[in-house]
């Protein structure tokens, strides 16, 4: 079994900034490219970010030069800082993993359960 557990969501005035994490646990041989997507009300689910295994990033355009994503290989973590929040941030933001549970695996896709992000006066 694989789990991908999200943390760090709240509510946060606009300006404002939250990190969330996000860890994977479980049977785990390697893990490739680890994104962050979410999902307002009523929308689609969006991509937000990626990084791959050696740490090449992508960003969505709308939160370029405001969101880092980051890893910790060690930790099997995953980050996203998110400074400068808008009102249009509001989602519920998904962790996402490309996951090999063994050598003999193929990879396959995972996703947290989602926490909430709230950005309001």
């Amino acid at each position: 079994q694989v789990q991908l557990v999200e943390s760090g969501g709240g509510l946060v005035q606009p300006g404002g900034s939250l990190r969330l994490s996000c860890a994977a646990s479980g049977t785990i041989w390697s893990i490739n490219a680890m994104a962050w997507y979410r999902q307002a009300p009523g929308e689609q689910r969006e991509l937000v970010a990626v990084i791959t295994s050696v740490s090449t990033t992508t960003y969505a355009d709308p939160v370029k030069g405001r969101f880092t994503i980051s890893r910790d290989n060690a930790k099997n973590t995953v980050y996203l800082q998110m400074n400068s929040l808008k009102p249009e941030d509001t989602a519920v933001y998904y962790c996402n993993a490309d996951i090999r549970r063994s050598r003999f695996d193929r990879t396959r896709d995972y996703w947290g359960q989602g926490t909430q992000v709230t950005v309001s006066s």
